[in-house]
């Protein structure tokens, strides 16, 4: 620019004025306004040089110097870029193409290889713009460049962030150093079974109702000794009401990256990014496989084991013990009275008898009851009085059934002694608190347990044992 006008002084701050233009020694306000200005284009990460209408060069600043190598003495002043800062072959495409952006709007992205001060060429990405004068016409152009692969960089992390947080197939989130939300993707505001914006500033355990401990003691983690060497499986309750109505447990392939920020000397961490993945149904179906190999291998150790017992009824017991292990808490084998059971209009009544138990109270191996004889005084409807009039399995919380049951007793499987067509007891699984309910996989468990203690206990009674 050929220059500014302030309290009607005319004042050329960045070198010698073009054609004999009088320089005027600046006041202390022009000084104080010099300086911040060098202050602030020293300061910034893009190189920046401008020229006036003429294509004099009239700033250059710092970043432009390290670029280019060529010091803002020996670059303001010089009219054009050719010979020194660009080759004389390829001077009059790119000045005109720079000196273009004063008489077009907006800015214009150009790239260009520039000549550094020790001959090199590099190839820079560059952002032109024209400079209004006091009176609104183009005075001058100003030209912010970098190097080529920076911006391309840049660019690349630009948009790896908006795929990330507008296509990727997995959850992204932004937590700052509090531990809250900042940016939530489509994904992951899906998986939280909210908005986007509703989950932004929120603490986590106002969304999560199981694993919040886990997710903020990795996310503290990573604030504090950065990123993990690998992911890791978190299992969360995500409830899908404001009530928390309709809670659904997922496991979600979690990483964590920390941020820290670029524009610092010392790193100083802005938050985590938090990158997850649902995985429930594949470690659903592990758990699973895992499960069923190991109540097969149990059911191979008890077959063994109950074959070695002279006494059936023992046998019985045996596998009852095998069937505990990762299954149950407390076992109760009660045997028909008589060995007889109800009419099929149910008015008959069910008499059962403890024959073998865990330890009263604790969990364990078990075994045989005491030889009283006396039925177990199971209260009308009682699961286990139901399991026999039906001959058909049952599922219940032990919390309205605790009579005749060990204290703890939370999770109830009741299923039916049958052999050869005849119902010769019921065999009780319990769980307590710290385990969830009986499922549909345990139903069959217990089922073919159940099976197998009857072919003992019917071959007890055959042989007078029972």
């Amino acid at each position: 620019m050929s220059g500014r006008r302030a309290r009607g002084v005319e004042w050329e701050p960045h070198g010698p004025a073009q054609g004999g233009t009088t320089v005027t020694a600046p006041t202390g306000e022009d000084q104080c306004g010099d300086r911040l200005l060098a202050a602030l284009l020293n300061g910034m990460d893009a190189a920046l040089c401008a020229f006036d209408a003429d294509g004099v060069v009239t700033h250059w600043n710092r970043e432009a110097e390290r670029v280019l190598g060529w010091t803002a003495a020996e670059a303001v002043g010089r009219r054009g870029l050719s010979g020194w800062a660009v080759r004389p072959a390829d001077a009059a495409e790119t000045e005109s193409r720079l000196l273009a952006a004063m008489h077009a709007p907006g800015r214009r992205v150009h790239d260009f290889a520039l000549l550094t001060k020790d001959g090199g060429r590099v190839l820079v990405r560059t952002q032109s713009a024209a400079v209004p004068g006091p009176d609104g016409k183009p005075a001058g152009v100003y030209l912010a460049f970098g190097p080529a692969d920076a911006q391309t960089d840049l660019e690349r992390s630009l948009a790896l962030s908006e795929a990330l947080f507008d296509d990727a197939p997995w959850g992204v989130v932004l937590l700052d150093a509090d531990l809250r939300p900042a940016v939530v993707n489509d994904h992951a505001a899906r998986a939280f079974g909210q908005g986007r914006g509703a989950l932004l500033g929120r603490p986590l355990g106002e969304v999560l109702t199981e694993g919040v401990r886990e997710v903020e003691a990795a996310l503290t983690h990573v604030l504090a000794q950065g990123a993990p060497p690998a992911p890791a499986d978190l299992w969360v309750a995500v409830g899908s009401g404001a009530d928390g109505a309709g809670e659904r447990r997922r496991c979600w392939r979690s990483g964590f990256l920390r941020l820290a920020s670029p524009l610092t000397e010392e790193p100083v961490p802005l938050g985590v990014a938090w990158l997850f993945q649902d995985v429930t149904g594949a470690r659903t179906t592990e758990q699973e496989a895992a499960v069923t190999r190991f109540r097969a291998a149990q059911l191979h150790r008890a077959s063994r084991a109950a074959a070695e017992c002279e006494d059936p009824a023992e046998a019985a017991a045996v596998h009852l013990d095998f069937a505990l292990a990762g299954f149950a808490d407390h076992a109760l084998l009660d045997r028909s009275a008589a060995g007889a059971v109800p009419d099929d209009d149910g008015k008959a009544p069910v008499r059962l008898v403890r024959v073998a138990a865990t330890p009263y109270g604790t969990p364990g191996s078990g075994g045989p009851a005491a030889p009283s004889g006396l039925p177990v005084p199971y209260p009308p409807g009682h699961p286990a009085v139901r399991c026999a009039q039906r001959a058909g399995t049952v599922r219940v919380s032990a919390a309205g059934h605790a009579e005749q049951w060990p204290a703890g007793a939370a999770h109830a499987l009741c299923v039916p002694l049958r052999s050869r067509g005849r119902t010769l007891g019921v065999v009780t699984f319990l769980r307590g608190a710290a385990r969830g309910p009986f499922g549909r996989h345990d139903v069959a468990h217990g089922e073919e347990v159940a099976g197998r203690v009857a072919a003992a206990l019917d071959l007890a009674a055959a042989g007078g044992g029972g």
